[in-house]
């Protein structure tokens, strides 16, 4: 009988800091013994997997890339590896594969294909500013990217405030980082005076910032979040 390979979950940095600093060692310890590999970007991963492990050979890895262009018919084939006893380790840009990735399409079909998933311990940009907001870690949803268009986003961020004070859930989203500037004028400009708002932004990074004040009180001070991967908290 072949006994089938693993899924493992890799976990990677959320940004230039030094893998070790914010990786278990069983990270580093899992990657030396893979070759094969699924990732959002190759570049990318060669250049994690190169910091974490720099004495690992480059040429020997095999590596599937999934993005928002791969089509579902094309994972199950990334699997075959697995059927025939090898590991495969999923990475993600990062923080955690699997949480707002493409790589959950991937643990979806190793699941059906009675595969073995093994999610790895690492930093996750959503925990860790909940973790660190002060608001409502009991209850919380993430929701993605908003709306580009200036009316659409102004419905979205009332809906999900209206949401927040309804059910007193936390309210998570994203926006691409050269619109974060943009995005926080909007939530200032939207909300009510004295809902809740956490901007966590280069979480782990050395610039790391993470606040948590009243709309009211964050119309007082100025910030810039261009280009900083940042994560936005509201709670009403």
């Amino acid at each position: 009988m072949n006994l089938k390979g693993k899924i493992y979950l890799i976990p990677c940095t959320l940004g230039t800091t030094n893998p070790i600093e914010v990786l278990p060692l069983v990270v580093k310890k899992t990657i030396e013994n893979i070759d094969i590999f699924i990732v959002e970007n190759e570049k990318n991963a060669r250049r994690f997997i190169k910091n974490i492990c720099p004495k690992k050979s480059q040429p020997s890895l095999v590596i599937n890339t999934i993005n928002k262009y791969t089509l579902d018919s094309e994972i199950p084939d990334m699997l075959n590896p697995c059927m025939a006893g090898q590991h495969i380790g999923v990475l993600s840009d990062a923080g955690c594969p699997g949480i707002a990735d493409p790589g959950a399409a991937v643990v979806e079909q190793a699941h059906i294909k009675g595969i073995k998933v093994i999610p790895l311990v690492g930093p996750s940009s959503i925990l860790l500013a909940m973790m660190a907001s002060g608001l409502n870690g009991q209850n919380f949803s993430f929701n993605g990217y908003l709306p580009i268009d200036k009316k659409e986003r102004k419905i979205e961020i009332k809906r999900l405030e209206k949401l927040s004070s309804d059910f007193q859930q936390s309210q998570l989203f994203i926006e691409t980082p050269y619109r974060n500037n943009q995005m926080f004028e909007s939530l200032i400009k939207t909300l009510h005076s004295q809902t809740k708002l956490c901007v966590a932004a280069d979480i782990t990074l050395p610039t790391e910032y993470i606040k948590t004040f009243t709309v009211d009180h964050w119309k007082r001070e100025k910030i810039d979040l261009h280009k900083r991967p940042t994560l936005f908290i509201l709670q009403k």
